[in-house]
């Protein structure tokens, strides 16, 4: 079971951790620059108060519940899935984290507040076009369906193997679907705001205890270094797969979802390089921790093995409890249950809001909130009949097709305001190109040869790179209002 390789120096490990930190001093102050963030300018917090979604919270509460909404299973999980292309995952977790997502993240967070607290479905229809915001609203709600299902089951299989089997999986599931109706449905600082110090600390303590863990049982020693080299046991291919299997570890649409949530709670522009690009780089750190524990402890086939006999959920459980014992490794696990339990609940709360917003529903009334949550956890409930690993691989592809989208819309809005829209084009096409290659050669889409896919994925991006020049273009001699007034 163990790996029993290496004697490593842990350069990778220590400097990934290294880089992820002057990112955020670094890369992330030039980005909050390019933005130019009007630290006297309202914010929809108060503008737009209303008791529900809009309540001024301090900085410290709102970095929590961002780092919390938008670090669901996808820094473990998806470090544990990536880990079987061996340490080049530790590159794109990196690189990901500090020029692609957390310039989303941040991009998606400050355009909302310029935008009264908007959803990406209503500010891809504002720069974008309207037919976008038609399609990224049923993107949007697709993903967030998805992660609430895959975020309901996730965190109940934990829970599951956590107490022995001795309660019922259904039971679990239940009780995890009620909290999410409460969470969904109940003013923002009722539920989320007064639980997610609590949360925020297991998770911490967990998370520390498996990087400590590491180096106490000496398994620190057998972190891979740095290495281009494709070691997943079924050669399946790196471009583009690891881009799908790594998501909310470096770049997520997910997060374009949920910036917006605290976007209305924000009480302050200059707090968002701290809540935005700062979460997602402490994010890419969780990810760095599990990636980096599961190739130090598991050889490749033998990881391959647990996942498909009890998804991630199974390394979780065996990578805490060896490394720091049956309590230790509880407190790292109910960590760990902590991530999809948090972005559960906001992942529905947030297709509320872009459901209300799209047919102008007030949330002001409890019964109007549930006349569009009870639906969607009907769906959901639906929904987790579903194979975990077929569900996955849905929610991979909308995932990293909705982060696609949101660097569009942050580099439309740099474009207009004629910024360094570079920072976000250039990620935009990126994962653009990814997001086609993998629907056109993926056993969920066309099912083509993966060269072919290369190729027809090269002029499909050329054309959305021309449609966005041709758009911009447009909305430059229109004039567009990107920054909406506050109310």
């Amino acid at each position: 079971m163990v790996n029993s390789k290496g004697d490593g120096e842990k350069v990778t490990f220590f400097g990934g951790i290294a880089l992820l930190l002057l990112g955020y001093f670094t890369y992330g102050k030039y980005v909050e620059k390019v933005f130019m963030p009007n630290y006297e300018r309202k914010t929809p917090a108060y503008s737009n108060a209303d008791g529900v979604d809009y309540v001024p919270m301090s900085k410290t509460k709102n970095s929590l519940i961002q780092l919390l909404n938008i670090a669901g299973t996808g820094p473990i999980f998806g470090p544990i899935m990536g880990a079987l292309f061996g340490p080049v995952a530790f590159l794109w977790i990196v690189l990901g984290s500090i020029f692609a997502g957390a310039v989303h993240d941040y991009l998606t967070g400050m355009i909302s507040i310029r935008n009264r607290g908007a959803h990406i479905p209503e500010l891809a229809g504002k720069f974008l076009g309207k037919a976008s915001k038609h399609v990224v609203n049923a993107f949007a709600l697709l993903l967030l369906l998805l992660v609430g299902t895959v975020f309901v089951t996730t965190p109940a299989s934990m829970l599951h193997i956590l107490i022995d089997q001795k309660v019922a999986l259904g039971v679990i599931i239940g009780a995890i679907f009620f909290y999410y109706l409460l969470s969904t449905v109940l003013p923002i600082d009722k539920i989320i705001g007064r639980l997610y110090p609590f949360f925020g600390a297991v998770l911490l303590i967990g998370t520390l205890g498996v990087a400590v863990g590491m180096f106490v049982s000496g398994d620190a020693a057998k972190i891979p270094e740095l290495s281009l080299t494709n070691m997943h046991p079924d050669n399946i291919p790196i471009f583009p797969m690891l881009f799908f299997t790594i998501t909310c570890g470096a770049l997520s649409g997910f997060h374009a979802t949920q910036s917006p949530i605290i976007s209305r709670t924000t009480k302050s522009e200059k707090e968002g390089r701290f809540i935005f690009y700062g979460m997602m780089i402490a994010e890419g750190i969780i990810a760095m921790i599990w990636a980096a524990a599961t190739m130090a402890i598991f050889d490749g086939m033998t990881l391959k093995e647990m996942i498909a006999e009890g998804t991630p959920s199974l390394v979780v459980n065996e990578v805490s409890v060896y490394l720091l014992g049956a309590v230790g490794g509880t407190i790292a696990v109910l960590g760990a249950v902590v991530l999809p339990i948090t972005s559960g609940d906001t992942a529905f709360r947030a297709a509320r809001n872009i459901i209300a917003d799209y047919i102008k529903l007030p949330q002001n009334k409890l019964a109007k909130r549930l006349y569009i949550a009870l639906p969607l956890f009907a769906i959901s409930v639906v929904l987790t009949q579903i194979d975990f690993n077929i569900l996955w691989r849905y929610f991979s592809w909308a995932n990293q097709g909705t982060a696609a989208l949101a660097l569009w819309i942050g580099a439309m809005y740099l474009y207009v305001k004629k910024r360094n829209y570079w920072i976000a084009f250039i990620p935009a096409v990126f994962i653009t190109y990814m997001v086609f290659v993998y629907i056109l050669n993926a056993q969920i889409g066309f099912r083509l040869d993966l060269n072919l896919s290369f190729i027809i994925g090269i002029f499909l991006t050329a054309a959305t790179i021309g449609y966005f020049y041709w758009k911009g273009r447009h909305n430059r001699q229109e004039s567009i209002n990107v920054d909406e007034e506050a109310a």
